[in-house]
């Protein structure tokens, strides 16, 4: 039997939509870059247990520990739970946390399907019987924010501009110091799990510092098409993170106070190509059709105030001249204003809240001046670019055979929803009308 040729990769095109000085800069970043022997990482080399805050982690196991993002005698101290996977075999660590700010849902129902039994069981991707390496899943960071509903800690600040911290700094800081130390410190690498802000929507993408080459190589192992080279705002994890060389990669996906599902796929699909281009669990990446390595987008701003009626979502390919919106005002009903693409180009935010006034953001818009037609190939009925990921079916849904269980009874009162509807009832002696409530309250 004649042996069978190998299978030659398919060649990833990169699309460029960057100034030619930041792509020289992040062409000579990489050039400077070398892969690190790494002999910790040899499956030969010795391997023994893991410790995270005091705790020991053996070889092989999973472990739950809740950190306490305040070390206080008093008051709250907010523990989290943190999941420790310690692969049986050497590997690289890596973070891989939600909820930083507390009201953007993507990264914590990622993370809670990871550690759900279909990847953790036997046999599974995140079985840590078959792992290498180890990692730490974080489902919600900003716990106390979580509860409340809010982006910002109690003390009003954002967590995400407060890295590293400061122990005997305000709240904010101090927990961001924690955190810091306990969870990204000592790393190879950071996978940071967002949301768009509130009243907006973020179509799945991907945001890093192209010209720091360890986060350049983990942005394109995660899998997805739009890659925005973006230098960390100060105070930031990612800005953090570079700062002391580890790899970090910020995803953006839904919005806040919303479940989209669709982001939360893309996000499962691009952490499950990272830990396989990591070598931590068995698999090749799944790899896109090409990469959009982009910079340049700016905000449209209302020029009127009133309702905002969005004729587009978030990830809309639009031409020049196209409505992306209009603005009426009910207080001068007949006059309508609309807002157009300037450009060629991708929507890839959109506001969610229909009350606008003037000077608030209505999309974010990242213009493609090169490579539009790519984007154009791989569009839906609506115009919306598919990234890659968002089309499988939903790994954490997995179907299993459910026996099926007969139960006796009757419905109270007759039907289904007897008891959550209110009916009228006639009393013939009286002839007095009265509800289901009134009867029970006069018996």
């Amino acid at each position: 039997m004649a042996a069978k040729k190998p299978r030659t990769k398919s060649k990833i095109r990169v699309a460029h939509e960057l100034p030619k000085r930041r792509r020289n800069a992040i062409q000579e970043a990489m050039a400077a870059h070398r892969l690190e022997d790494r002999p910790e990482w040899d499956r030969s080399a010795k391997w023994t247990n893991t410790r995270f805050y005091r705790k020991i982690i053996k070889p092989g196991t999973m472990r739950t520990i809740h950190l306490p993002l305040l070390e206080t005698n008093l008051g709250d101290s907010w523990p989290i739970p943190v999941t420790i996977i310690h692969g049986i075999r050497p590997g690289p660590t890596i973070t891989i946390l939600g909820g930083v700010h507390g009201d953007e849902l993507t990264g914590p129902s990622t993370c809670t399907h990871l550690l759900s039994n279909t990847f953790t069981d036997p046999g599974k991707p995140l079985d840590p019987m078959q792992l290498a390496g180890t990692i730490r899943i974080v489902p919600i960071v900003n716990l106390p924010g979580y509860r409340s509903k809010s982006r910002y800690f109690p003390d009003g600040r954002d967590l995400n501009r407060h890295f590293p911290g400061d122990m005997k700094g305000s709240t904010t800081r101090r927990v961001a110091a924690q955190t810091w130390k306990y969870l990204f410190s000592d790393v190879d690498a950071i996978v940071d799990l967002h949301s768009a802000g509130k009243g907006r929507s973020n179509m799945p993408q991907l945001r890093a510092n192209l010209a720091h080459a360890g986060s350049n190589i983990l942005a394109k192992a995660f899998g997805i098409e739009i890659i925005l080279d973006s230098k960390p705002p100060s105070g930031s994890l990612r800005k953090a993170a570079i700062e002391q060389d580890i790899p970090v990669i910020t995803y953006e996906g839904g919005g806040a106070n919303l479940l989209d599902h669709g982001a939360v796929k893309v996000a499962m699909h691009g952490v499950l190509n990272v830990l396989r281009s990591l070598r931590m669990i068995d698999g090749n990446p799944h790899r896109p059709r090409f990469r959009m390595l982009a910079s340049g987008s700016h905000w449209l701003r209302a020029g009127e105030g009133g309702l905002l009626d969005m004729f587009v979502s978030a990830g809309s390919v639009m031409r020049e001249g196209e409505v992306i919106a209009t603005i009426s005002d009910p207080g001068t009903p007949g006059i309508t204003v609309d807002v157009v693409a300037p450009e060629d180009g991708l929507l890839i935010g959109a506001a969610t809240n229909p009350f606008t006034a003037a000077g608030m953001p209505v999309g974010h818009f990242l213009p493609i001046s090169k490579h539009l037609r790519l984007l154009s190939d791989q569009i839906d009925e609506n115009g919306r670019f598919i990234v890659c990921g968002s089309q499988s079916d939903p790994v954490w849904r997995e179907e299993k055979d459910v026996d099926e269980v007969a139960v006796d009874g009757e419905w109270s009162g007759g039907s289904v929803d007897q008891e959550w509807t209110v009916t009228k009832e006639v009393n013939t002696e009286k002839g007095d009308t009265f509800t289901d409530n009134e009867e029970e309250a006069e018996a």
